[in-house]
């Protein structure tokens, strides 16, 4: 029989920063409704940190759970989807790059799904990767980077073109790589599901 996890340990510090990344969200999109944009960054920037600080703490404590891992990864999509969704429609970030991001996120969430009702137990098996903590680096990094450019009225065109090409070119690479990790679990049912970041 399964030990049964005590309800009070979902009330950890990882955890408490990730719920509080998630509720951030919405004070980021009406600072920014509102042409708040330099609360919006620091906001944006307040829940960044969340991100680096809960997956430290989780190692650093030996407090990892499996609502964290469930949690961390959906606070960084409803984050980082919504401030590229903001930041598209005020034509500071490429549309075409809103879509990609979107796009993956939403494949990676069905794939998942599908994973789920064909019968693989991704729950206990859900990993980082590489390609998936990059991403959401250079996502974050890209979206602090245009809101402090646009709010302080600075400049720096190649390097926004540039941090925009990395953040193009590893959503695709982590994309395909959860795509080639999903269709092998179509064929057999051993290895890791990476984590959904």
């Amino acid at each position: 029989m399964s030990a049964v996890i005590p309800r009070d340990t979902i009330w950890t510090i990882p955890n408490l920063l990730t719920i509080a990344r998630i509720l951030l969200t919405p004070g980021f999109v009406m600072a920014y409704i509102d042409h708040r944009f330099d609360l919006a960054w620091a906001l944006f920037a307040i829940a960044g940190l969340t991100d680096a600080l809960d997956g430290f703490l989780a190692r650093l404590l030996k407090q990892r759970s499996r609502l964290g891992a469930m949690l961390d990864p959906l606070a960084d999509k409803c984050l980082l989807v919504t401030s590229f969704i903001c930041l598209a429609q005020q034509g500071w970030l490429p549309k075409w790059l809103t879509v990609l991001v979107v796009s993956r996120d939403a494949i990676i969430v069905g794939g998942l799904a599908v994973l789920h009702f064909w019968g693989v137990d991704i729950k206990s098996r859900i990993q980082p990767i590489w390609s998936s903590k990059a991403t959401t680096t250079a996502q974050i990094c890209l979206v602090l980077f245009i809101m402090i450019q646009k709010t302080f009225e600075l400049n720096y065109h190649t390097v926004e073109l540039w941090i925009i090409s990395l953040t193009a070119g590893l959503t695709v690479v982590s994309g395909v790589h959860y795509m080639l990790k999903g269709f092998g679990f179509f064929a057999e049912e051993g290895g890791d599901i990476p984590r959904v970041d």
